[in-house]
């Protein structure tokens, strides 16, 4: 499953899901820029995570909903590491857990941007140079919100559907080039984002607790969420493009809502 000559960009990737994806397409051979927003510690880290594998790295701050600091970073990725093959818009907010009724107009913008806006300025900025490298991959970290769409949280299932939506989109926009689009789709993973969430709506405060009641016996791992994307970017996906996996083992039952 051989990266190797490939440039990567992962959005939000100092911690968590992100951070997973991003050392997971190094060990393939990839050279990979970390995006990050505040946690500028957490990002070196990442980027000394893929260089102890040998590969080049470079961690870029930027908020992925402004467009003026997207597009200074994929000129900085261009020109230090070279044209982006690999983007995936990982970079993600949850929203507060109101009713329509009650959330407020700015939360709405703030999540809605986050997840739909910055995936949607990223692949316009990379586009142009990754049609010209005979292969190129796009991949959006969902959620499963996509398919139950609870109550509580218009903000996330609608920034999450219309990064859908674009993916979908792009797909068929950019399958003549040799570009493949496709979708991750995990439900609760074992990240900071969702112990808080966990802890807010259901009292747990240890995901640990939860693992006798998931598929397979473990709360989802960011490294499970990782592989479905590295098989996605590999020479193994030759085909697949415009496809959705849902990495929830199945189907976690106890947070259907």
């Amino acid at each position: 499953m051989s990266l190797g000559g490939r440039v990567a960009l992962v959005t939000g990737s100092g911690r968590g899901v992100g951070r997973a994806i991003a050392i997971a397409l190094a060990e393939d051979g990839a050279d990979v820029a970390v995006n990050y927003r505040r946690e500028q510690d957490a990002a070196a880290e990442t980027v000394a995570a893929i260089e102890k594998l040998g590969r080049r790295a470079i961690a870029i701050q930027a908020s992925v909903d402004d467009y003026e600091q997207d597009r200074e970073m994929v000129a900085e990725i261009e020109a230090k590491l070279g044209p982006v093959g690999i983007l995936v818009n990982n970079a993600g907010i949850a929203s507060r857990g109101q009713s329509v009724m009650d959330t407020d107009p700015a939360e709405m913008a703030r999540v809605v941007a986050t997840h739909a806006f910055g995936p949607h300025y990223l692949s316009k900025l990379v586009l142009p140079k990754m049609r010209t490298l005979g292969r190129g991959d796009i991949v959006m970290i969902s959620s499963v919100a996509t398919r139950s769409l609870g109550a509580f949280g218009a903000p996330y299932n609608m920034g999450k559907c219309a990064m859908e939506a674009l993916a979908f989109t792009l797909a068929k926009e950019e399958r003549p080039y040799g570009i493949r689009v496709n979708i991750v789709a995990p439900g609760l993973v074992e990240t900071e984002m969702g112990r808080r969430l966990m802890k807010a709506t259901a009292g747990v405060k240890d995901l640990r607790e939860l693992d006798k009641v998931m598929p397979f016996g473990h709360v989802c791992q960011p490294e499970d969420v990782a592989n479905v994307v590295r098989f996605f970017v590999s020479a193994q996906n030759s085909y697949l493009t415009g496809e959705r996996v849902y990495c929830d083992g199945g189907g976690q039952q106890m947070l259907r809502a």
